[in-house]
């Protein structure tokens, strides 16, 4: 049994039960799990769908499992929807979502006090322009996605526009990722691996930005049992090699290849990292 934490438009769970696997798809979005559902119906029983968020995996699976994927960011259907708030190409309104609960986007803005919007801005966007940003969008309390993209254009100077991301782009993320919750959910699905996967199961993570990808490479790398990046230096001790419960899979991460880039756009700051369980 192989556990898609991310389920989406279904993609990889139809590879997944295609190559013979059965599979657990997991969604928080209503919306999702419906199109999945219909489009993984031909293969009966050895699909189906959980909603509910991909960090609380342990209380959503009955026993440990084969495999844990996880795709994150904001699934293609999400994304191309306008309705949906997630990109700044298409006017909608400035929800950002991916279930119907909690704030959007919009509401975000308002509550928030403006340093700390800039201080998410800054953390979760990694956007050196964090504050006149969150000025701009304090001022402008936008209510569409153009709206916010313009307010965004207006604080950021047009010679200090990046060249190959929109300058909406770091902003767009912080918000979403706070709206969402997503990198406390990252947290609480790393934490679960070790009681999630049988021995022998593997781990797979897909990242779209740093942020994750440090989470995912820090966790991985304590689970295998590697010296983690940030042991200080010059500490006057050797520590000690234990035998680890997980192995990595990927020295490494893997990238998309340029045919993969040239047909899918996106998968251009894709990162998979993987582990596997050795030991009970």
């Amino acid at each position: 049994m192989i556990v898609d934490g991310t389920l989406g438009g279904g993609g990889h769970s139809e590879a997944l039960l295609e190559a013979g696997a059965s599979v657990i798809g997991i969604d928080r979005d209503p919306r999702a799990l419906a199109a999945a559902g219909q489009r993984l119906a031909r293969f009966g029983d050895r699909f189906r769908s959980v909603q509910g968020e991909f960090g609380t995996v342990a209380h959503l699976v009955d026993g440990p499992v084969d495999g844990f994927l996880l795709d994150l960011g904001v699934s293609s259907p999400q994304f191309d929807e306008a309705s949906r708030g997630f990109s700044f190409q298409n006017d909608g309104p400035l929800d950002m979502r991916m279930s119907d609960e909690g704030s959007t986007a919009a509401e975000l803005i308002v509550t928030l006090e403006e340093e700390a919007l800039a201080n998410l801005i800054f953390e979760y966007g990694e956007e050196r322009f964090s504050r006149p940003i969150a000025r701009a969008l304090k001022f402008a309390k936008p209510a569409t996605t153009l709206e916010a993209v313009k307010a965004i254009e207006g604080a950021v100077p047009r010679r200090a526009w990046p060249e190959k991301i929109h300058v909406a782009t770091r902003t767009f993320q912080a918000l979403r990722i706070a709206v969402n919750e997503e990198l406390g959910q990252l947290d609480d699905a790393l934490a679960a691996i070790p009681s999630v996967l049988k021995p022998g199961g593997v781990a797979a993570i897909i990242s779209f930005h740093s942020l994750e990808d440090r989470k995912v490479k820090q966790a991985f790398k304590k689970l295998c049992g590697d010296v983690p990046d940030d042991l200080p230096r010059g500490l006057p001790m050797i520590p000690v090699e234990v035998e680890a419960d997980f192995q990595a899979l990927t020295k490494k991460p893997i990238v998309a290849a340029d045919q993969e880039v040239s047909n899918n756009p996106r998968a251009r700051s894709a990162k998979l990292r993987a582990i596997k369980k050795v030991k009970p």
